[in-house]
């Protein structure tokens, strides 16, 4: 499935609870965890880019294409899934957060098996009995259902999705929960804790 699904690492949030800035720019362990993110999903897309907006050159060093908004004034995660859809080379977009470095090595062949087997457009992670709305597989062709909503002011994922459907694909949360995402300074000390206990890799 990776042959047919771009990747979109979103990277665009203004990351207030962690003070500001670039948030998966913050060192986990020595790399950014841009870097671990990049690292365990790469490997399963056909391509892959960076939702953010601003400066391009700050995100150099990883060689990917920097795809920004393409509406103003950061509407929040539904508009880095449109930038995904609208530059989308393949028919399918997975979407995952910059600050999630543990994500699950089989994520996009088990968002593929949920869609199918579900007879969904759309499937999403879930763990822990939570489920995880940015980080999800996308039609390329709701682009412009999704542009629409977003102009008439939607924000929300789910409440969006649940007009198509949407699967879920299950995760365990032991030995750790694959969708840990470090909003925090707290939480990225918690993470350093967790990829030196647990020798998460890449």
């Amino acid at each position: 499935m990776e042959t047919v699904t771009f990747g979109v690492v979103l990277a665009g949030g203004l990351a207030r609870r962690m003070g500001g800035g670039d948030k998966p720019l913050r060192l986990l362990g020595t790399r950014p965890m841009l870097d671990h993110v990049i690292g365990r999903i790469s490997p399963q897309c056909g391509s892959l880019a960076i939702n953010a907006n601003g400066a391009p050159e700050r995100f150099a060093a990883f060689g990917l294409p920097v795809l920004p908004d393409t509406i103003a004034d950061h509407p929040g995660p539904l508009a880095g899934i449109l930038a995904a859809m609208e530059a989308s080379p393949l028919p399918w977009i997975v979407t995952v957060p910059g600050d999630s470095p543990f994500l699950p090595l089989d994520l996009v062949a088990r968002l593929h098996a949920a869609r199918e087997g579900a007879g969904t457009p759309m499937a999403c992670a879930a763990s822990g009995g939570y489920t995880h709305p940015p980080i999800a597989l996308w039609p390329r062709d709701l682009a412009p259902a999704l542009r629409s909503a977003i102009a008439a002011g939607e924000r929300k994922i789910d409440r969006w999705t649940g007009q198509f459907g949407v699967a879920t694909a299950q995760w365990p949360c032991t030995p750790y929960d694959p969708f840990f995402n470090a909003n925090t300074p707290e939480e990225l000390a918690e993470a350093e804790l967790l990829l030196i206990r647990s020798g998460i890799s890449p």
